[in-house]
């Protein structure tokens, strides 16, 4: 079941007040921070889940307590919630009964002594670079489609992209000559990457000789178009990419990140500094970006495992 049908199906077993609450607060979430669409369905589907559940106490989502809360996040770990999952929950909690105080909708935050799961971070499963290198050559070139599909695995490589950000960019966004990328990230914060050689030469033969192709006669503002759409969506390229995966023999389990966190993996384990990366992927806090240390000495340690004598 897709997740919109998920969130209707949820919204059937919420009444009205509850529904349009949340509308409201997604609404403002947008207007605010300028989320993207699929963080905005996280957020509903999270608290028509929350609200479905408290309907069958008779409790309005609005006026739910500290006990009301607690109760439903029992309820979701007895049924096997994972803790990550639990956590974005609680998340989502905070943020939406936080924005009912601010709206003096509420004048307590029944979250505020909730405390958040703990757990370990996993650390992002990484390609290695003989990975990569098989997986940027698996497309066939010698095809308008093979030829856009290394053109952007190419890219996502050169510049840590989300695959969001990748799908949706303009061909006003990409300067060949300087090699650089004008992204527009989350909260529509905007950040310059640069791209290299490589990058830029599949870009140039993607542009000159497969992109009017496959939009046969139909105009596009985006890069990255298709023959059936004119533009790629992120689940069609993410689909590809499991393909290209198989065939270049790839079998470990691959996300939408993948890439991201190889190019970031890559750049740490060959000396980049950690501020550098935050910049080049976009991340507000340095403390996200320095996942990628962990990453670094667990490959250290793996090295030096395998290659020193007492190891």
């Amino acid at each position: 079941m897709s997740s919109a049908n998920t969130s209707l199906s949820l919204a059937d077993q919420c009444s009205a007040d509850d529904i349009a609450i949340v509308d409201r607060f997604t609404d403002a979430l947008w207007m605010e921070s300028g989320l993207s669409a699929n963080t905005l369905a996280a957020y509903r589907r999270d608290l028509y889940g929350v609200a479905a559940w408290l309907s069958g106490q008779q409790v309005a989502l609005a006026d739910a307590g500290s006990a009301d809360l607690l109760g439903y996040l029992a309820n979701q770990y007895k049924a096997g919630r994972a803790m990550r999952s639990s956590a974005r929950l609680l998340s989502s909690l905070r943020r939406f009964y936080r924005y009912l105080v601010r709206e003096g909708r509420r004048s307590d935050d029944p979250t505020a002594n909730i405390d958040s799961p703990k757990m370990d971070r996993p650390l992002p499963y990484s390609l290695s670079e003989s990975d990569v290198e098989a997986l940027l050559s698996a497309p066939d070139t010698d095809d308008p489609v093979g030829m856009r599909d290394r053109a952007m695995l190419e890219l996502l490589y050169a510049s840590g992209l989300r695959v969001s950000e990748l799908v949706t960019l303009g061909v006003d966004q990409i300067n060949l000559n300087h090699g650089v990328v004008q992204v527009v990230g989350k909260g529509g914060k905007e950040r310059l990457v640069p791209v290299g050689d490589e990058a830029i030469s599949q870009l140039r033969r993607y542009l000159g000789e497969a992109r009017a192709a496959l939009l046969r006669g139909k105009a596009s503002d985006r890069l990255f178009v298709s023959r059936k759409v004119g533009s790629i969506t992120r689940q069609a390229f993410w689909y590809r990419i499991r393909e290209y995966a198989l065939r270049a023999g790839i079998r470990g389990h691959l996300s939408p990140h993948t890439l991201r966190h190889a190019f970031a993996t890559h750049l740490v384990n060959h000396g980049a500094d950690l501020r550098v990366v935050q910049m080049l992927l976009g991340h507000s806090d340095l403390s996200t970006t320095q996942i990628y240390t962990h990453v670094a000495r667990e490959r250290l340690k793996q090295l030096h495992q395998a290659h020193h004598p007492r190891g």
